[in-house]
């Protein structure tokens, strides 16, 4: 069964739908009929949500399950409070969820794939630079 996390560039956050699915999974319940979305705010949130460093650290979660951040951070060969960092942003985001381990946290992804969806107006766009000043 792949269970996919949907996400949309829109105006506002709505997380209560992915708080949800967090917790059903938690109590080890079935979630394939609930839709997982995640909307991020802007088209500057979703780049800085999804640059590479953070892909790398998703796509290095997926593939060794580390046991802990500090794990994480061997793994990609970062420092540990960068990678922090990092992941703290990823799981307020709820694309990663941070399970107590002793003093350490592991980090974990409960989806298999990632679907994006949107609309984007070039003239709405938030993409943090001033065009204006462009030559």
């Amino acid at each position: 069964m792949t269970r996919t996390l949907h996400i949309t560039i829109g105006t506002r956050p709505d997380r209560s739908g992915l708080e949800e699915t967090l917790g059903a999974i938690d109590a080890g319940e079935d979630v394939a009929s609930q839709p997982s979305r995640l909307s991020i705010e802007s088209l500057a949130t979703f780049g800085r949500i999804f640059r590479p460093t953070n892909l790398e650290l998703l796509e290095a979660i997926v593939e060794h399950e580390p046991d802990s951040i500090r794990e994480l951070a061997r793994l990609v060969d970062r420092h540990p409070p960068e990678v922090t960092e990092n992941v703290n942003e990823l799981a307020d985001y709820g694309l990663i969820e941070l399970e107590e381990n002793g003093r350490a946290k592991r980090p974990i992804i409960w989806y298999d794939e990632i679907e994006f969806s949107g609309d984007i107006s070039l003239r709405d766009m938030d993409v943090g630079g001033d065009v204006s000043a462009a030559p």
